[in-house]
């Protein structure tokens, strides 16, 4: 399976500049063309909203509003299959709590910092692997 990084829409929620400057970088380098960002969890809400991104990274540890209150926003949205976007956590915490969270809001990815290019290409590929509709478009089987 060959993944069509140029057709993804993605949306990076990151407080701090560096790290996000740092995963936009890298999403370039795999071939990402579209890339919007936010620096909190309440404006990448809003940002979900108005872009309709692929997958969303997002961070944690943010004010005013946190990744896991973002990822509740997400999932509890009326906004058809918007409620269903795909989001990958980034986070320098592994803690249990904070796993076991993920999973029960169906988060669908955990990347620990600090993120490579690698875990952040398996990271999508997972996504889109688990995404029949995605996998059909960001494909080809030569």
């Amino acid at each position: 399976m060959s993944v069509d990084y140029s057709k993804l829409s993605i949306l990076i929620v990151e407080d701090d500049n560096f790290t996000r400057g740092l995963i936009r970088k890298v999403l370039k380098e795999i071939g990402v063309r579209s890339i919007a960002e936010a620096s909190n969890g309440k404006d990448g809400l809003m940002e979900v909203v108005r872009t309709r991104p692929d997958i969303v990274f997002c961070d944690i540890h943010m004010a005013p509003m946190n990744g896991k209150q973002f990822l509740q926003g997400v999932r509890g949205i009326k906004v058809k299959d918007v409620d269903k976007t795909p989001v990958i956590f980034l986070t320098g915490d592994a803690d249990l709590s904070t796993v076991r969270f993920a999973k029960e809001h169906n988060v669908n990815g955990y990347l620990v910092k600090p993120i490579s290019l690698a875990k952040l290409r398996d990271s999508i590929d997972s996504v889109v692997s688990s995404n029949v509709g995605m996998t059909q478009w960001l494909t080809s089987n030569p």
